[in-house]
């Protein structure tokens, strides 16, 4: 499904945030993307989800090379990933139902079949309850739970996740990573960057570590 050969990502002035890692995740793989703070694990998840573009490499995903891949074609593309980051860039003028229901509202999916859908990606994560509730009211991990929510509404093929439980306490951080292992046991790909050492001993995924931007 995913297959990265000598992918690197150079920035203006030569800092190169990943050199050369070559890997492979399979479909329906769990896999921790670890290392310290600035080895890369934000960028490496960043050239997964096309937000950012390789240097040099490639970077194939569903047949598709990304490194190659033109401007115009990323928003199709990006309909595959679900992705979800620490700060969940959520809008906090709108209900949580509201905030899951955008992705579909911009595929263009008829209102009454994307309400259902959205009820639905609210109830696997637990907040059906809230959907009325805009996110200023919800905690930290509800927050976080909602950006989930949102990040899976479009029933993608593999969940990006970007340091997903940094700014939770251990419960809420535990909730977050045992929603993306039910996603895992379901077949979605699940591809979480992440330093907590914690998490890895207790869902045994595949580990891709980063060292200063390579891949050990």
């Amino acid at each position: 499904m995913i297959v990265a050969s000598n992918l690197t990502k150079r920035y203006p002035g030569g800092y190169e945030a990943v050199k050369e890692a070559s890997f492979e995740i399979s479909a329906g793989q769990m896999v921790f993307i670890t290392g310290h703070s600035g080895a890369g694990k934000t960028t490496l998840v960043k050239l997964l989800a096309t937000i950012e573009r390789p240097t040099s490499g490639s970077l194939v995903v569903n047949g598709q090379n990304l490194a190659a891949l033109r401007r115009s074609a990323i928003p199709y593309v990006r309909r595959n990933f679900g992705l979800v980051f620490q700060d969940q860039k959520l809008l906090f003028d709108r209900s949580a139902l509201d905030n899951v229901l955008l992705p579909l509202q911009i595929a263009g999916l008829p209102r009454r079949n994307a309400i259902r859908r959205a009820q639905a990606a609210l109830d696997k994560v637990g907040l059906l309850a809230r959907e009325k509730a805009r996110p200023i009211a919800l905690s930290g991990g509800e927050q976080q739970r909602l950006a989930i929510a949102r990040a899976v509404v479009n029933r993608p093929t593999i969940l990006l996740a970007d340091e997903p439980t940094g700014n939770l306490d251990s419960e809420s951080a535990t909730e977050i990573l045992e929603i993306f292992a039910d996603f895992h046991r379901v077949g979605v790909t699940v591809v979480v960057a992440t330093h907590d050492q914690n998490f890895i001993e207790r869902y045994r995924p595949t580990v891709l570590r980063l060292d200063h931007g390579r891949l050990l």
